[in-house]
């Protein structure tokens, strides 16, 4: 599973304000890459179904142990709603000891921007 496409769940309203976030993470060991893997289809299934989710795409190096997800969101309460909620809150919990690193940004786009650069968050996560 390098990547998962971009995804449109909800459609913006035309050139609207949207909340992009990123993260990139990196695992202690292979065992912990496949552990997020397998976790990837439940979190994925609860963000195309996410109120207020205007797109979502992940990309996954699991031999370089490394995961990077980038999404839009309709606002900050949106995006905190889906995190602390569904299957990604025991989901981050259960995964955080496997974590060696976590990085996240955040910042705001045009709608009319979507689907998100991948090289944009790349820069914004280095």
């Amino acid at each position: 599973m390098p990547t998962l496409p971009w995804t449109e769940p909800n459609t913006p309203p035309r050139d609207t304000e949207v909340h992009v976030f990123a993260s990139r993470f990196e695992t202690r060991t292979l065992w912990g890459a496949l552990r997020f893997l397998v976790r990837t289809p439940g979190v994925w299934r609860q963000v195309s179904r996410a109120p207020g989710a205007y797109g979502a795409s992940l990309k996954a190096e699991p031999f370089k142990r490394t995961f990077w997800t980038l999404s839009a969101w309709e606002s900050p309460d949106a995006l905190k709603t889906f995190a602390h909620g569904g299957i990604h809150a025991p989901t981050a919990r259960g995964l955080a000891p496997q974590m060696r690193d976590a990085k996240f940004a955040s910042w705001t786009a045009s709608s009319a921007d979507l689907p998100l650069s991948w090289s944009e968050a790349a820069r914004r996560l280095t």
